[in-house]
C-alpha cells in the first residue's frame, strides 16, 4: 500500500470518530507526520481528548495520558527512583512520559514548574532524572489538550514551551449535521477503544521520510522567507518569528503537500498551514483588533506570492 493508501485511510478512519471536522483532523495528521508535537487548545467537552486517543490509536503508537492539575509534580511525568530492600538499591520506576504518544490532558491547569517538565522531553526527546538522562521510546510524541485562558484554574504556557509545539489547532462546535450524528450515534469512546491500528513503527518511520524528501523550490523557500520577514517587521506582531519556527513551517508544508498527493511544495500548502503553525508563537500589535489567528491570514492576504 501506497502513501496516499495509507494517508487516505487514516484520514478516513479518523473521520469516522471526530465527525464533520476534516480540516482539523488533517492537520494534526500532518503535525504528525512532520514529527511535531501537537497542541489542541478549545472548551471543554467537543472532542480533544477523543481525537487525541483516536489518533494514538490509529497511528498504532505505544500511549499514555497523564490528566495535568494544579498538585501533579515534575516526578509525575518523569518517574522516581524507589528503594527496594530485595534488591538493596534504589530502582527508576519510569513515569507516563517514557511512552510514544503522551497525551497531556489539560496541560495548562499544572504549575508552570510542571509543565516545564516536559520542555526537554519535547526538544531533546529525553528527560534527566536524578542526574542521570534516559532517552525516550522513539517516536515521541505529545499531544497536549487546554483549555482556553479565561477559564478558572488555568496557567498560561510560556513562550517556550509554545514553542516547542509543531501545531495548535482549535476544533470548534461541531455543525447541526455533525452534531445529530453525535446525539444519535455511538458514545465516541467506545468508538476510539475499537479503532484498529493502521500503521506500524516502520510505515510511520516511511512516511516521515517521505515528509523530509518533499521538494521545496528555490521561488517557494523566496515566499517562505518573505511571511517571516513580515512577522519581523513590526507590522504585524511584537516580536517576529525565529529560525526554528521557520523550520517548522518548512516542515509542515511539506506533510501537507504529502497528504495532497504531491511531491512538491505548493504556496497553497505553505497557507494551508500557516495560521496553526506559527499564530500560537506570534502576539499581535496593540492596534491590530484582532487575535494572532485572524493577523496571521491578513499578513498573507497583504504578502505577495512569488
Amino acid at each position: 500500500m501506497d502513501a496516499q493508501h495509507k494517508i487516505k485511510s487514516l484520514l478516513n478512519q479518523l473521520n469516522t470518530v471526530i465527525v464533520g471536522k476534516q480540516a482539523q483532523v488533517q492537520d494534526c495528521v500532518a503535525c504528525l507526520l512532520a514529527g511535531g508535537h501537537l497542541l489542541i487548545e478549545d472548551v471543554p467537552g467537543v472532542g480533544k481528548t477523543t481525537l487525541a486517543h483516536a489518533l494514538s490509536r490509529t497511528f498504532g503508537l505505544q500511549f499514555s495520558r497523564v490528566q495535568f492539575t494544579a498538585d501533579l509534580m515534575p516526578s509525575d511525568l518523569t518517574g522516581v527512583s524507589v528503594y527496594e530492600r530485595g534488591r538493596e538499591s534504589f530502582v527508576f520506576h519510569p513515569g507516563p512520559v517514557f511512552a510514544q504518544v503522551l497525551l497531556a490532558d489539560e496541560i495548562n491547569r499544572a504549575s508552570p514548574k510542571t509543565q516545564s517538565a516536559l520542555l526537554e522531553a519535547m526538544e531533546e526527546k529525553q528527560v534527566s532524572v536524578e542526574g542521570e538522562t534516559r532517552a525516550l521510546p522513539h517516536p515521541f510524541f505529545v499531544i497536549a489538550t487546554q483549555n482556553p485562558h479565561d477559564q478558572l484554574g488555568t496557567f498560561a504556557l510560556p513562550e517556550s514551551q509554545l514553542d516547542r509545539f509543531l501545531m495548535r489547532i482549535s476544533i470548534g462546535y461541531p455543525d447541526r449535521a455533525a452534531e445529530r450524528l453525535l446525539l444519535g450515534g455511538a458514545d465516541r469512546r467506545d468508538m476510539v477503544d475499537s479503532l484498529p491500528p493502521l500503521l506500524s513503527q516502520g510505515d510511520l518511520e516511511a512516511l516521515q521520510q517521505q515528509v523530509l524528501a518533499v521538494h521545496t523550490a528555490e521561488p517557494l523557500l523566496n515566499y517562505v522567507q518573505d511571511l517571516i520577514a513580515a512577522t519581523r517587521s513590526g507590522r504585524w506582531f511584537l516580536q517576529g518569528l525565529s529560525p526554528r519556527a521557520g523550520i517548522a513551517l518548512v516542515r509542515a508544508a511539506k506533510a501537507q503537500a504529502l497528504i495532497s498527493g504531491r511531491d512538491y511544495v505548493a504556496p497553497d500548502d505553505v497557507q494551508a498551514v500557516l495560521p496553526q503553525t506559527i499564530a500560537h508563537r506570534l502576539v499581535p500589535v496593540g492596534d491590530a483588533g484582532r487575535g494572532a489567528v485572524e493577523q496571521v491570514r491578513a499578513m498573507v492576504e497583504a504578502t505577495p506570492l512569488p
